[in-house]
């Protein structure tokens, strides 16, 4: 099994950018514990960060066939892009959306995510931990769904 991972703007920052919002964790170091996590599970996980837009929504793109999820982090494209959403709808792909903060608690802008309601899910507010739950949350959906098709 092989899950993608995608990160969006500014999150190669992590571990500088505001840390009392974001933690003190890098991104590398939050994708090393995933891989490890991953990969005691039998699963395979490859991962993207990219500040361009475009450059994420071709990575989505790409995932039909390739990958059998998404485990994803928009970042500020969560609430703004709709290049990002639709390549999510049309990829065929199941994804989990994740965040570091708890954007509910932050300001209103942040509130709405335009890429949730094409996702299984969503996992927000416990920092690196959350890409872990993510990957496990997702990995359970994937299990029913395969449960579902053989009956």
């Amino acid at each position: 099994m092989k899950i993608l991972v995608v990160n969006g703007p500014n999150l190669k920052l992590l571990g500088m950018r505001e840390p009392s919002i974001y933690g003190s964790e890098t991104l590398d170091s939050i994708l090393k514990r995933l891989t490890e996590h991953a990969a005691a599970k039998g699963v395979r996980v490859d991962a993207v960060q990219s500040d361009h837009e475009g450059d994420l929504v071709t990575a989505i793109g790409s995932a039909r066939g390739a990958y059998d999820g998404i485990v994803i982090n928009p970042a500020a494209y969560t609430h703004t892009s709709v290049a990002l959403r639709d390549a999510l709808s049309a990829c065929g792909v199941p994804a989990v959306e994740v965040h570091l903060s708890n954007t509910h608690k932050r300001e209103a802008f942040r509130h709405a995510s335009l890429t949730v309601p094409v996702c299984v899910g969503q996992v927000l507010g416990f920092g690196g931990a959350g890409y872990t739950l993510a990957l496990d949350g997702l990995l359970h959906y994937l299990a029913t769904q395969n449960k579902e098709v053989q009956k």
